[in-house]
């Protein structure tokens, strides 16, 4: 069987050539984006950075640390307590002691890094325990002087003026000096005295004394950690940023190849199976040749397991090739951090390897065992003309898988809406949707070819009636070229506008929510506005306004007695949170709550108006209080909200300004703008403030789907092509037929090329199907979340794709007809298959 096998292989080259290139890119696939995957399960091992120099690092606990029944929980902390300034004290009779305070600093009219967000000041004396170097200039002695990292994009030399905003306000201050960029931060440094006059609260102590003795002086009681060795990076900027970039990489990656994997395997078994069902009339001559239906199977089998083994390994190369552009590209683009790179893993390829194997095996089972099954005189009745679309197996099939799709999303309506619209379910969601409509294929042809191609057969000439009547002779032809269009139509259609329309549904639930005139934000996390402008704009409720200033902080839950569950939370005054928003309660009354009280969401465990709860503060806390109102879950960004007397630390990052009837509009909004131009804080008006910052998806998650569409969308148009110039060049004895019957070259060509735009057609309407059920999930979970929005369909991207998809699929069927047909058609016509 193995040398029949390789002579029919060697004979029907382009169809096994077909099948080698899809296993082998699908496996390629599989293996890159496995690769990818498995770099993130560590980050690298790193030590201290911003205090490599300091022998001994006191600094309050930045983490919250529970005893459960099933060990230690942790949750970080979004403010933690500054060092005492007694505790400080004491620290300094110890040994030499240098006070680190980190506080916001906005540099306005020079570029410090090439990035002057996030730009933070220090005090000059604590540069000494840091990897800081001077690159030109000396240090800060006077008020009015500073320090400045200058990295290679800095537009700021020694002797520059700039101005610069801090919390004590907007000075111009004089560049004496300049440090080599540590890549952790952007910083300028101040002299000790002018940093704590701007923040007097101490971040940070330095001691140069023996650990033991600092551990005396400030241990566990005080609230306060002592670091030494590889603990000193518990102080820098964000230690937890390696483990949680690999997270948001993970999460990624993971998503990326759940998609990819089913691309693959979708596509490769839909070519094998179509591979093999070109061949019925072969397989009817060997059935009259006196070959056994076992036999039959066996050669079948012999021929996956070659091409299987051949392709597999072929991909394993691609995606080793593959998996280290993948990693840079995504560190270009600030997806994943500088440093994320493939490991040396190779579990991923020998997934793939046995993955590929697995489905070429699986593609032709079906398919081979209907051809083995069927007597030899049928098989050869039924090979030009599909009789019957699917048999039995293939109905239950498509239906079995079509009615889980749709009960797992009527399932996830009914019992958590909210589950709908998160980024894992709405991605993978359209999967068995896909695979139930692509089951059911064959069934959906002749329907949707007679609907489609109703018009052109109406018009004048034969191409239109030829064109339907070829695509219902060979529904499986038909079926399977259509496959690669329908999940590529379906998965952008449903991915771009599922976003769309979650990102629609949260514009219009800020609208709803947001009764404010005016918005003023920090433009920054873990930034505050400016306290000036918080100073000058005191005096427009005399010139009837609400002003209501809110503060960013969290609390933590201890649910069930062994999960921490951390919430986001704001900050602000009952009164004030009334006039100026519209939130959706379903329990209690906003304006109950008060300091001994809580307002929290329908995802809390507790949900009980009048009922304790106990929770940590930002600061680490652990207080008890009442539950005062109950809010609807929307779309996720009804969080909680405290008073600020429970969220020490936290500064005013946003403010809403209501302009009370009957005042003066435009007065209030000349002294806010003439607030913010003074200070540098930008004012928005609501339509402004949404428009900004909605509908956005953050550029991680823009790319990241980009990504995931690009990889899939490529992989498909190949599968497209490569299907279309199997099934052309199985045809070419048909088109020598027309040509013998007085078709001139160019109408056969013109025939090829409207049966390609009508079987892109027939994916595109039926990928469309599967996309309008997944955005219908989407538009309900809203609804039963209560927020109202119009669907956003994708019509450009869906546009876009089907026109590339309807050019390849042209082209991919003309050149071959093209080539087939330089042959004489009488030659054509009487070659053997």
């Amino acid at each position: 069987m193995l040398s029949l096998a390789l002579q029919g292989m060697k004979t029907r080259w382009v169809t096994f050539v077909g099948s080698f290139i899809a296993l082998a890119l699908g496996v390629g696939l599989i293996a890159t984006t496995g690769l990818a995957l498995a770099a993130t399960f560590s980050a690298p091992d790193r030590g201290p950075e911003r205090f490599a120099k300091a022998p001994v690092v006191v600094q309050a606990s930045d983490r919250l640390r529970v005893d459960t029944p099933i060990g230690i929980r942790t949750q970080p902390l979004d403010n933690p307590r500054p060092v005492p300034e007694k505790l400080a004290a004491e620290l300094a009779g110890l040994g030499n002691t240098v006070q680190d305070r980190t506080f916001p600093v906005n540099v306005q009219d020079a570029d410090l890094d090439g990035d002057g967000e996030g730009t933070v000041g220090h005090p000059w004396s604590v540069a000494g325990s840091t990897p800081y170097r001077f690159s030109g200039g000396r240090a800060p002695s006077a008020p009015g002087e500073v320090v400045v990292t200058a990295g290679p994009g800095a537009e700021v030399r020694t002797g520059d003026r700039i101005r610069v905003a801090t919390s004590a306000g907007t000075t111009t201050q004089t560049v004496v000096g300049t440090v080599r960029t540590a890549g952790f931060e952007t910083a300028v440094f101040f002299t000790d005295a002018e940093a704590a006059r701007i923040s007097p609260v101490i971040d940070a102590v330095v001691v140069h004394a023996a650990a033991d003795a600092v551990r005396a002086v400030a241990g566990e009681k005080t609230g306060m950690v002592v670091l030494t060795g590889d603990e000193r990076r518990r102080a820098d900027p964000d230690p937890d940023r390696d483990n949680e970039a690999l997270v948001s990489v993970n999460a990624l990656l993971g998503t990326a190849a759940a998609i990819t994997g089913f691309v693959s395997v979708f596509v490769v078994a839909s070519t094998f199976s179509f591979a093999v069902a070109q061949r019925r009339r072969e397989f009817g001559l060997l059935r009259t040749a006196g070959a056994t239906p076992n036999q039959v199977r066996r050669m079948v089998y012999a021929e996956a397991v070659v091409i299987g083994i051949l392709a597999s390994a072929a991909g394993c190369w691609l995606g080793a090739a593959g998996a280290p552009r993948l990693a840079d590209w995504m560190v270009d683009v600030e997806i994943a951090p500088r440093w994320f790179a493939i490991g040396n893993q190779t579990w991923p390829l020998h997934t793939a390897f046995w993955t590929g194997l697995f489905v070429a095996m699986a593609g032709v089972l079906v398919s081979s065992y209907r051809a083995g099954k069927v007597g030899p005189i049928e098989a050869l009745r039924e090979s030009a003309v599909d009789s019957r679309a699917m048999p039995v197996s293939r109905w239950l099939m498509a239906t079995l898988v079509l009615l889980t799709g749709l009960g797992l999303l009527g399932m996830a309506l009914v019992s958590d809406p909210g589950d709908v619209l998160k980024r894992k379910t709405y991605i993978t969601q359209p999967m068995l949707l896909i695979v139930g409509f692509a089951l059911f294929a064959p069934v959906l042809v002749r329907p949707l070819t007679q609907l489609l191609t109703w018009l052109p057969a109406q018009l004048p000439g034969a191409t239109g009636v030829l064109a339907r009547e070829n695509a219902n002779a060979g529904v499986r032809r038909t079926a399977a070229v259509a496959a690669p269009v329908i999940i590529t139509v379906a998965l952008a259609a449903s991915l771009m506008g599922t976003t769309a329309t979650i990102n629609e549904a949260k514009a219009t639930e800020a609208r709803n929510h947001t009764v404010a005139d005016f918005v003023i934000s920090s433009g920054g996390e873990g930034r505050s506005v400016s306290p000036q402008f918080v100073q000058r704009i005191r005096h427009v409720e005399d010139e009837g306004a609400t002003v209501s200033a809110s503060r960013s902080t969290g609390v933590t839950v201890l649910e069930e007695g062994t999960a921490l569950v951390k919430s986001e939370a704001k900050a602000v005054t009952p009164a004030g949170l009334a006039a100026v928003s519209d939130l959706p309660v379903v329990a209690g009354k906003l304006t109950d709550l008060d300091d001994r009280s809580i307002v929290v969401n329908e995802e809390w465990l507790t949900t009980t108006v009048g009922q304790q709860v106990s929770v940590w503060l930002g600061d680490g806390r652990k207080v008890s209080l009442k539950v005062a109102a109950v809010l609807g879950t929307g779309t996720g960004s009804n969080g909680v909200y405290l008073t600020p007397r429970n969220a020490a630390g936290a500064g005013i990052d946003r403010i809403d300004v209501k302009v009370k009837d009957g005042a003066d509009r435009a007065a209030v909004a000349a002294t806010l703008r003439e607030a913010g131009t003074a200070t540098g804080t930008e004012v928005l008006t609501k339509s402004e403030w949404v428009n900004e910052h909605y509908p956005r998806s953050s550029e991680n998650t823009r790319l990241g789907l980009l990504m995931i569409l690009g990889i899939a969308l490529v992989y498909t148009g190949i599968a497209l092509a490569n299907t279309l110039v199997m099934a052309t060049s199985d045809r070419v004895r048909d088109l020598a037929v027309l040509r013998l019957s007085g078709a001139t070259k160019p109408q056969v060509l013109r025939l090829v090329a409207v049966e390609a735009l009508v079987v892109v057609a027939v994916g595109a309407v039926i990928g469309g199907a599967v996309a309008a059920l997944n955005l219908l999930g989407v538009w309900g979970a809203l609804g039963l979340l209560d927020v109202w929005s119009a669907v956003v369909v994708p019509w450009g991207t869906i546009g876009a794709v089907v026109a590339a998809s309807a050019v390849l699929a042209i082209i991919s069927a003309v050149l071959p007809a093209s080539f087939a047909l330089r042959t004489r058609p009488v030659e054509l016509a009487g070659m053997r298959e």
